[in-house]
């Protein structure tokens, strides 16, 4: 395929703009257009749920590039401006204000959007968190209320709990899993996580459910478990889970499932790639496909979707990583660990004899004889060094 002469962006967050600069930094020297539903410029979201929430960083400082860095790559912006549908056959994508953009290759980079708790819309005190406006509006709510409840122990979730310590009295977090994380983490360190999170004041409630909120004169007060007992609060984050931001591709003829369905070069259809949070590609290493919700991912993806649009044809095979950041924890996870898998510390003690001592360790998880995952805790260099071993059990 002839590199196209002009690149349209849907979506202005990390993937998108990561996209836009891959191009340019390739050596693209022709239209690029990036489309923003944010009225923002394009910022980083991981600091949300840390460093803005608690107050470390201004807003300012989580803005991936200045405007003039923009402008000096030569790539059109127009923020505030969101996408409502698309002409894939002739590659035009329609806006909410009434705008046709067309270009010879489309990048979808919609993301996601937090899922919400049912009949919680119109309740105060009841908070998602994905956009800047959302964590500013969390800090000072928190900063205003004694007892947070926390819905959803996955990532997010886990940690808003750990930053929301620092502002206000009683932190609750409640999830289905049996330790906070243990999807993305494995039993071993999620158990270590738990630890880490009840020694610093967060109350954990594992392995039950919510039935429903408790609602005051139009107010959140309550979260009722499936066990009966309600959990009082002043505030609630619901945390349980994402949705694909698909809805405008209705009747473009795109395959979704759960994201924008991609071929191993993240190509959904002829001229149209998806990238990011959004989309759903075959991963030739892993055999399956796979769509991944983290900001390593986001970047390494709009590499090679910027490489494949200027005609490189190569499958995008990388190793699974996030990372997040709890009280004094660094957790780096390197490909996909699973409850099934076998744990083997190969670094460190995630038990110390001196309860004095930081945790620091690194575990190896291995599946049906091959290396799956490395975690490490607060060993970010070697857990870092073992990453070669996930990556060649994916050739």
């Amino acid at each position: 395929m002839n590199a196209p002469a002009s690149v349209l962006v849907v979506g202005a967050s990390a993937a998108g703009l990561a996209t836009a600069e891959a191009l340019r930094r390739k050596g693209f020297k022709g239209r690029v257009q990036l489309l923003g539903a944010e009225a923002h410029l394009p910022y980083d979201r991981p600091p949300l749920s840390k460093q803005v929430l608690s107050g470390d960083w201004d807003p300012e400082r989580a803005r991936l590039r200045p405007e003039a860095m923009l402008s000096d790559m030569d790539i059109e912006l127009t923020l505030g401006e969101a996408a409502v549908g698309l002409d894939a056959e002739n590659r035009v994508v329609k806006t909410d204000r009434e705008r046709e953009l067309g270009a010879d290759a489309i990048v979808i980079a919609t993301g996601i959007r937090p899922r919400a708790f049912p009949g919680s819309t119109g309740i105060e005190g009841v908070h998602l968190l994905r956009t800047m406006e959302d964590a500013l509006r969390l800090r000072t709510e928190l900063l205003a209320s004694r007892r947070l409840v926390v819905v959803g122990d996955g990532v997010l979730g886990a940690e808003i709990a750990a930053t929301a310590t620092g502002l206000c009295g009683e932190v609750t977090l409640v999830g289905p899993q049996p330790a906070p994380m243990e999807l993305q983490l494995g039993s071993d360190v999620a158990k270590s996580l738990a630890e880490l999170h009840t020694e610093r004041g967060v109350d954990l409630r594992p392995g039950v459910g919510v039935d429903g909120l408790v609602e005051t004169n139009g107010r959140v007060s309550g979260v009722r478990l499936a066990t009966g007992e309600v959990l009082p609060a002043d505030a609630v984050v619901v945390s349980i889970g994402s949705v694909p931001v698909t809805e405008w591709l209705a009747g473009s003829g795109l395959r979704i499932e759960n994201g924008v369905v991609c071929d191993s070069q993240c190509l959904a259809a002829e001229g149209i790639w998806a990238v990011g949070d959004v989309a759903r590609w075959h991963h030739v290493g892993l055999g399956r496909s796979l769509r991944l919700e983290n900001r390593t991912n986001a970047t390494e993806q709009a590499g090679a979707v910027a490489a494949n649009i200027l005609g490189e044809a190569r499958p995008y095979t990388p190793v699974p990583y996030f990372w997040t950041d709890q009280f004094d924890a660094k957790i780096q996870v390197y490909g996909l660990p699973s409850g099934d898998g076998e744990a083997e510390v190969v670094e460190g003690d995630p038990h110390p004899a001196n309860s004095r001592e930081p945790r620091r360790f690194v575990l190896r998880y291995r599946e049906d004889g091959r290396v799956s995952a490395i975690v490490g805790w607060n060993m970010p260099k070697q857990a870092r060094l073992r990453r070669a071993e996930v990556a060649d059990a994916l050739v």
